[in-house]
């Protein structure tokens, strides 16, 4: 009641992780209880200026709202049973963010899954940069000799003139160990 009274009750709102051009990556509800006032703080979220902690509802995670595109009060966005949202004079499309990737930095993609009788869009973390530089670098062909240099480690690189010794002659053994004969 307290709460209340203050204005300070928690605000309910829709937790949006990105938005792409007519997509919404939405994470779900979440709630949020403010330290200010309840209208300093809906016009912190229709501004996007919003700092703080937001409660997952799915979950029970308190995770900081930088982490989101968009925290959105449960009034002003609709969701529809076609799976698409109303929010801003516009329609979007929705793709579910599951929860591995609710503090995920990167972007998102969509990708489309069928549940029963229903096709959803699921976002997934976008890793087409990370492959592209491993099959860039994975050229099997081509294999690149070089001679031993400073940018080697210093502790294979040979030192001191020791690659300048024939390699015929015996190998001492360390000093302080002595060959213990057993090779096996």
């Amino acid at each position: 009641m307290l709460k209340w009274l203050t204005g300070k009750q928690p605000i309910p709102v829709w937790v949006i992780k990105q938005i792409d051009d007519g997509l919404l990556h939405l994470c779900g509800q979440g709630t949020i209880e403010p330290q200010k006032k309840r209208k300093v703080v809906l016009a912190e979220l229709q501004e996007g200026r919003y700092q703080g902690a937001v409660n997952m509802t799915n979950g029970g995670l308190v995770l900081n709202a930088r982490l989101f595109a968009a925290l959105v009060p449960l009034e002003a966005m609709e969701l529809d049973a076609q799976a698409q949202a109303h929010w801003q004079g516009r329609t979007w499309h929705v793709s579910q963010v599951p929860q591995r990737c609710w503090t995920f930095d990167g972007a998102l993609v969509p990708q489309r899954q069928r549940q029963g009788d229903q096709e959803l869009l699921i976002s997934t973390e976008d890793v087409s940069g990370i492959r592209r530089q491993i099959k860039a670098s994975l050229d099997p062909g081509v294999v690149t000799f070089g001679s031993p240099g400073a940018s080697e480690d210093p502790l294979i690189a040979p030192r001191d003139g020791e690659h300048t010794k024939s390699s015929n002659s015996p190998r001492q053994p360390p000093k302080g160990r002595g060959w213990r004969g057993d090779d096996n």
